[in-house]
């Protein structure tokens, strides 16, 4: 409930700042391209990256944050705080790690590591403005996780849009998030290669600034 008022306290005084930064979180499911979509705007507008990319689940297991990425939408210029959650899962089990090649030993500390990270993330709903939810749009979008993560959002009154990503590999469905939360605004994009970013920008100034 304190979480919630603080979410609102901080949108009301957004409105009376001239600067209009918006602190905007990316959560979604591990593996999903949160960290690859931070990579490229952060790239495009600041000549530079914020985290690694790997096919290993939990790659992403500490908050990562950069800030004042200034982006043009046409219109005018968004400001943003961008902050990189770990990917958040329902369980973490050391065992799919040993499939990477992973001893034992590395793999349960890896493990460790993610599950601090996915509580981290949680956390970090307080210090957040506005989500982006990643969300691949190869895999079925009905998960647990994925429903986890909107209702928490909902019940905090945090304002988010859904990022149907991956739109680049063949047998993508982005219409499939879309029927499956009709409730939110899903924007299609390719992460990897920046098809469709200006819309994103122009849906994150429209709907969540």
């Amino acid at each position: 409930m304190l979480g919630s008022f603080k979410n609102v306290l901080r949108r009301i005084l957004r409105v009376f700042n001239k600067k209009k930064i918006i602190q905007l979180g990316f959560y979604g499911p591990v593996n999903a391209g949160k960290t690859t979509l931070a990579n490229k705007i952060a790239k495009d507008w600041l000549g530079k990256e914020l985290g690694n990319v790997s096919e290993i689940p939990h790659e992403t297991r500490q908050v990562q944050k950069i800030e004042n990425v200034e982006v043009s939408t046409g219109s005018g210029k968004l400001s943003m705080n961008i902050v990189d959650m770990p990917g958040i899962a329902t369980q973490v089990d050391y065992k799919r790690f040993m499939g990477f090649g992973m001893d034992d030993e590395e793999a349960k500390t890896r493990a460790k590591e993610a599950t601090k990270g996915v509580i981290e993330a949680i956390k970090w709903l307080d210090n957040v403005d506005a989500v982006l939810v990643v969300m691949d749009s190869t895999v079925d979008p009905y998960t647990q996780v994925n429903v986890t993560i909107i209702g928490n959002l909902e019940a905090r009154g945090i304002p988010m849009i859904i990022i149907a990503n991956k739109i680049d590999i063949k047998g993508s469905k982005p219409d499939a998030i879309e029927s499956a939360f009709p409730q939110h605004l899903v924007v299609p994009i390719s992460a990897a290669t920046g098809k469709n970013l200006d819309e994103l920008y122009k849906a994150i100034e429209n709907y969540l600034t």
